[in-house]
């Protein structure tokens, strides 16, 4: 799936990445400041997240309960040194826990990731659209 989108739009293509199928782990591929945040908590409202949603960059994970009452873990990877900080952190026990696990900056535990996860990547384009593509 790709599609390209203005800011305002965002719910509207958070619903349409959840339709598509997503699975229970996705990481997002994007430079700093090109929405990865924005979407993530576009894709939690559209799974009903009520909470204040934030990015977990200091924290690494933020957990929300979606409206079917399930945890939704939301992290933010940037601030990993080592594949070994995360492991220790228990971060394969979220992975394989059954809940979806929205990941930014995974590139920072690569050996970590689960092999069957969904791949999002943006790309802010020139007229402060997004282009976003799902693997």
């Amino acid at each position: 799936m790709e599609v390209t989108f203005a800011l305002e739009e965002i719910d509207t293509v958070a619903k349409q990445l959840l339709e598509s199928g997503l699975k229970q782990i996705v990481v997002f591929h994007a430079p700093m400041g090109a929405g990865k945040t924005t979407l993530i908590k576009a894709i939690a409202r559209s799974m009903g997240v009520k909470d204040i949603t934030s990015s977990p960059t200091f924290s690494l994970v933020n957990e929300y309960e979606t409206a079917d009452g399930n945890p939704l873990y939301h992290f933010d990877l940037y601030r990993i040194n080592s594949e070994e900080e995360a492991y220790d952190m228990g971060i394969d026990e979220y992975f394989y826990s059954g809940n979806m696990c929205l990941i930014e900056w995974p590139e920072k535990t690569p050996n970590l990731i689960p092999l069957d996860h969904s791949s999002i990547t943006i790309k802010q384009l020139s007229d402060g659209k997004r282009h976003v593509t799902l693997k």
